[in-house]
């Protein structure tokens, strides 16, 4: 019998193939607002919310006029021009059916806020797995702060050493480690494994680590 009685998922690159999607979404909702802003800078922040990511990529904080006019664009871009061509990561659905097999709960922890997550979860095909739910909109700082974790960890209702988290960057590792709980990494999300350190364990997707299952920490 397992000693892991939940799991903690992130989203974005965990359980949906996204993350370019929404580098793309900031770059093109700045671009609109006459922002000079780079991909590649945004795209290696994809991961915080847009408390973190807004002010490193673009300058200006979150809660400014600027920042909630690009918030809202992007969010606008990216639901209507890229949600519906995303596809889950490569056996999201079978994994999370295999935790529900064993018992183990599920708990979401995203960055992102209450109404976008649910339209992802229905586009990554899992909504129905998720037993409790955590976003940005339940806390006051996002990852790699470990807040998400914690109101997730509380959520879960089981000690934080039966509980290991399943994320795709470097802030998940981060707010994991924060918050006192394993992590197994995905490369999923497009990030090497040197940026992954500190993770328990690294597979390429939610496939491949169900393909690892009974030689993971999850078994």
């Amino acid at each position: 019998m397992s000693s892991v009685r939940a799991v903690i998922l992130d989203l974005d690159g965990t359980l949906l193939c996204s993350n370019d999607a929404h580098a793309q979404a900031f770059l093109e909702a700045g671009r609109e607002m006459g922002l000079n802003a780079d991909f590649d800078a945004i795209r290696a922040l994809i991961g915080k919310g847009g408390d973190k990511l807004i002010p490193e990529a673009f300058g200006f904080a979150s809660e400014s006029e600027p920042g909630q006019k690009l918030s809202e664009r992007k969010k606008e871009i990216f639901m209507t021009r890229y949600l519906e061509k995303l596809a889950p990561t490569p056996g999201a659905r079978r994994f999370l059916l295999h935790l529900q097999q064993e018992g183990i709960r599920r708990v979401l922890a995203t960055s992102s806020g209450e109404p976008s997550m649910n339209r992802l979860l229905r586009q990554a095909g899992v909504e129905d797995l998720i037993e409790e739910a955590t976003s940005s909109s339940d806390v006051e700082a996002s990852k790699p702060d470990p807040d998400i974790v914690q109101v997730a960890l509380e959520k879960a209702g089981v000690p934080r050493e039966q509980v290991v988290m399943l994320g795709d960057t470097p802030y998940d590792v981060e707010a994991a480690t924060r918050a006192g709980i394993r992590l197994i990494a995905l490369r999923s999300g497009g990030w090497k494994d040197r940026e992954l350190q500190g993770a328990a364990a690294i597979y390429d997707d939610p496939a491949d680590l169900l393909d690892h299952y009974a030689d993971s920490i999850l078994a």
